[in-house]
């Protein structure tokens, strides 16, 4: 005869249901696993059609023309299409925390508009034509901007609010700088053109190399943000109660957004959308906390930027649309359905 177990004894031997800290930790790594495809993908893709055999040949064997097109070129262009795109996504998430804005990205605080800027004035004023020259007047210019919307936003006493405005303010003068002198100099138009749009097909070894220790620096600092500005997002006066510094926490934000944004400006040209889009798509299944909210979108920002690089290789062979145009194609619907969104939701 069976005897029926108690239920007390039934709950206890049946098995738990999966926590969301588990369910989040299996999304992580199968966020990577995209990523590695996507990254082997870049590699594989191109303008210039390789099969299978081809690619495996340069990478591992030939250092003739193979190794040239996957190795000097497709290497390098997809490890710094991983860094741009990581440092972008955390700029974008650090920079929404900061703003308490979901729609905020590092175009909102001129860092883009300063980078750009300072490459028009390098290139027209004093003559700089090599990447390895110019890419540091686009990371000083936008450490300058960023330094510059800190005190105009109020220093000390900055708020969200203050900080988007003096943002957009200057960014609104610089593109007006910028254009003027692209259109009374065809010199600079004609070389800036393309960086202007940005691009991972320049990318070498030394860009990499030189963009890589700013990189690092900012992905740390904006890791290391996470609970302050989770403490923030509950309002300045609990995050005082938590014990959060709230100057502090800011200015190392802004200081974090404006590295990692910097750099990455500096050594693609200015990418747009990708710190907009995957920071909110990732809040929406992640909820509101940084500690997890910034790793995934550390991942899932380069899966982006190498996906839309991807695709310009391919719709437009033997040539190549640049990835900074599609993004922009990319970007610009999925910012009127979040737009439309987030009205709909707050009527």
């Amino acid at each position: 005869m069976l005897v029926e177990s108690p239920p007390e004894q039934r709950a206890e031997t049946a098995p738990a249901p999966p926590t969301r800290r588990a369910v989040r930790a299996f999304g992580l790594l199968l966020a990577v696993a995209i990523l590695v495809l996507v990254a082997l993908a870049s590699i594989a893709i191109g303008a210039k059609e390789l099969s299978l055999g081809q690619v495996w040949h340069g990478l591992f064997e030939d250092s003739g023309t193979y190794g040239d097109v996957v190795v000097a070129e497709r290497l390098s262009r997809t490890v710094l299409g991983l860094l741009a795109g990581a440092a972008l996504g955390l700029a974008g998430a650090v920079l929404q925390a900061l703003t308490r804005n979901p729609l905020a990205d590092p175009g909102l605080l001129g860092i883009n508009a300063g980078a750009s800027a300072a490459v028009v004035t390098a290139i027209t004023y004093f003559g700089v034509t090599s990447l390895s020259g110019y890419v540091w007047f686009a990371f000083f210019g936008a450490a300058a901007v960023g330094a510059l919307v800190w005190f105009l936003g109020g220093s000390r006493g900055a708020t969200p609010v203050r900080l988007a405005l003096a943002g957009t303010a200057i960014s609104a003068a610089l593109y007006g700088y910028l254009q003027a002198v692209m259109i009374m100099d065809e010199a600079a138009l004609g070389k800036m053109r393309f960086w202007t749009v940005g691009s991972l097909s320049s990318a070498t070894d030394s860009t990499i190399t030189q963009v890589l220790p700013f990189l690092l620096t900012g992905t740390v600092l904006a890791l290391a943000l996470a609970r302050p500005l989770n403490a923030m997002a509950m309002g300045d006066d609990t995050a005082k109660a938590l014990g959060a510094d709230l100057n502090r926490t800011r200015a190392l934000s802004m200081l974090a957004a404006t590295v990692l944004c910097g750099a990455a400006t500096a050594a693609c040209g200015p990418i747009v959308f990708v710190g907009l889009m995957v920071p909110h798509v990732v809040r929406s299944f992640t909820g509101p906390d940084l500690r997890w909210i910034l790793p995934y979108a550390a991942i899932l920002s380069p899966v982006l930027l190498l996906g839309a690089d991807v695709i310009g290789r391919i719709v437009a062979r033997p040539s190549e649309l640049q990835v900074g145009i599609v993004t922009a194609i990319l970007g610009g619907p999925v910012f009127i359905f979040l737009v439309r969104r987030r009205r709909t939701a707050q009527l």
